[in-house]
């Protein structure tokens, strides 16, 4: 796992060493793009608009267009010359609950490990932030832009999300036509989610689709023909009651012939 970023999280005047390193990663399946005539790969090439010459990465320099073409150069070292020791470190702005934070302002998300001489103010920072249930809010400017972040704390460290500003967030239609419902509507949905209450667990979910993806491959490779599932027959819901009935009725009987587990649940005062 390769260190993603090396930086400092500044909380108040305690400066503590961290790196950020990448938590996720691309399972997906990728194609690549084929001529269809005779199955060769399809190659991008990058060309001067001018002189229509191919460019490598070593001739291709950053400009800003200020007037219609005519730009001015910056280059790397430009930008990180006018970047303050403390832009370059995670600045914590202030402290926030969790769940004052729409998940849809979340980009990407590092995992934080403290470098030598930081374990005991990272610790310090954690171990506060998860006894008040808090998160901090902070900011650093990583290439030439302040990028918006949150720190959370866990059980066993800390991660970081990188975040979008309000701007960046489109506009979304906020308000609907709200029918009534009804208390025995209400009534069978709450007992539809109690039905359905577990304690989440992030390695009981896999990306079923991929795994059929990839067996849709082997048999193209092995020369097989591709078949379509037969679909499961439907039920004939009319009404919402109906389908919320059905759905209780289907998840009771899966319980009962499942295993029956301990409840992840604590009880009060435990």
């Amino acid at each position: 796992m390769a260190v993603a970023r090396r930086t400092m999280i500044s909380f108040g005047l305690v400066a503590i060493p961290v790196a950020l390193y990448t938590a996720t990663q691309d399972n997906d399946i990728h194609f690549n793009q084929l001529h269809k005539a005779d199955h060769s790969r399809i190659k991008y090439k990058k060309t001067c608009s001018h002189c229509g010459q191919e460019i490598t990465a070593d001739d291709i320099v950053k400009g800003f267009e200020y007037d219609k073409e005519k730009y001015v150069i910056v280059t790397d070292e430009e930008v990180e010359k006018i970047k303050t020791e403390k832009e370059k470190s995670i600045q914590i702005l202030h402290f926030a609950n969790l769940n004052q934070i729409s998940p849809v302002y979340y980009e990407k998300t590092y995992q934080v490990i403290p470098e030598a001489g930081g374990e005991k103010a990272f610790e310090l920072l954690r171990n506060a932030l998860m006894q008040e249930q808090k998160i901090a809010v902070g900011k650093v400017v990583w290439g030439a832009s302040d990028t918006l972040m949150c720190i959370i704390p866990r059980e066993d460290g800390m991660i970081i999300a990188t975040m979008y500003y309000a701007d960046e967030i489109k506009e979304l239609p906020k308000s609907y036509t709200k029918p009534e419902v009804t208390e025995q509507e209400l009534k069978m949905a709450k007992a539809l989610i109690e039905s359905m209450d577990t304690p989440f667990d992030p390695a009981a979910y896999h990306n079923e689709y991929q795994s059929k993806l990839k067996e849709l491959i082997e048999s193209k490779i092995n020369g097989k023909e591709i078949v379509a599932p037969k679909e499961a027959a439907t039920n004939n819901v009319i009404s919402l009651m109906d389908a919320l009935q059905a759905s209780l009725e289907k998840n009771k009987a899966g319980e009962e012939k499942a295993p029956k587990k301990k409840s992840g649940r604590k009880t009060k005062g435990a």
